[in-house]
């Protein structure tokens, strides 16, 4: 098995690229050991405060956007890094080339129950030679240059594009790598399966609501088959599970806060993992259009996300164009 450092080598990832990714891949086997000592290093429950989002973080939220951000500072090649926990940008290196926007630990409500959360990231260039602003970041998800996630589970894996398709990596416990164990994820065309907070029906768009309700319908509703439908409350395990074996996420706009138009975040889980699923064959919309094209307002921009199977999410995006 090749070495997260061979295959950059091999796909011809320039030199500066490949320290930033080593360097994510390093703080991410930080925050995995974090993860691993659980209560016996104090790392559970609430950190008595709330992010720029108005979410309560939790205390590993706090730890592991720190951990990042010491690592990025420390890398040289970073411009500026964007995070879900911070207001505004930080700057970094002023020689740096690349931009990175993170959720240090998506799904962190599952945290205390010993449950499956990860990483997510995505990476920008930038030619800003003066100060940076959060201006340079608001690129559409088409200028990403790589984009992945770590998914603190049973195993630890770091899931990568640098926009020549997917591969997977497996962290090797006993001498603490990264190695390749899938070179090419492909997502299935079809699915029986999707993710959806299913809480939440009762606020959805009507249109979102009919092609739901279809869904459960079964063999005998109008899509004549069965679908299993699967929840784990944490973007980056729905996410990697449609790419193992195939399936459909959604978090689609609700009425309860309409001014905003969904919950998750354009800059650093959206864009990422919709780049991610189209390198892998699937799709990744809002319910207006490529997630990947949206121009984004700011780095806390929040979007509805539609994704996985090509074909089931045109069978959704479907229901949103009928009269």
């Amino acid at each position: 098995m090749r070495s997260l450092s061979s295959q950059l080598h091999l796909d011809h990832s320039s030199t500066d690229l490949s320290i930033l990714i080593n360097c994510l891949a390093v703080a991410c086997k930080d925050i995995a050991s974090r993860l691993q000592q659980g209560a016996m290093a104090g790392i559970l429950g609430s950190a008595g405060a709330e992010n720029v989002q108005g979410e309560t973080q939790k205390k590993l939220d706090v730890i592991a956007n720190d951990i990042l951000k010491d690592y990025l500072l420390d890398s040289g090649v970073v411009r500026a890094l964007a995070s879900e926990e911070e207001e505004d940008i930080v700057e970094c290196s002023k020689l740096g080339n690349y931009l990175v926007s993170f959720d240090p630990l998506d799904g962190s409500s599952n945290i205390d129950i010993n449950s499956m959360v990860g990483t997510i990231f995505s990476i920008y260039e930038t030619t800003a030679g003066g100060s940076v602003s959060s201006q340079d970041f608001l690129q559409p998800g088409r200028n990403q240059i790589a984009a992945g996630y770590v998914l603190y589970g049973p195993s630890v894996m770091l899931v990568l594009t640098t926009g020549n398709g997917v591969k997977m990596y497996t962290l090797d416990q006993r001498i603490g790598e990264f190695l390749l164990t899938d070179e090419q994820v492909k997502v299935d065309t079809d699915t029986k399966e999707f993710a959806i907070n299913m809480s939440n029906q009762r606020h959805w768009a009507a249109p979102m609501q009919s092609y739901v309700g279809d869904l459960l319908a079964g063999q005998e509703g109008p899509r004549g088959k069965n679908f299993n439908m699967r929840w784990v409350a944490a973007m980056v395990a729905d996410v990697h599970r449609i790419l193992c074996r195939g399936g459909l996420f959604a978090y689609p706009w609700d009425q309860r806060e309409p001014e905003k138009a969904g919950k998750l975040r354009l800059m650093y889980e959206a864009n990422p993992m919709g780049m991610l699923i189209e390198q892998a064959g699937g799709k990744a919309y809002t319910d207006q259009g490529p997630i990947l094209d949206i121009q984004p307002e700011h780095i806390h921009q929040r979007v509805p996300v539609i994704l996985g199977a090509a074909n089931e999410v045109d069978a959704c995006l479907a229901y949103h164009q009928k009269p």
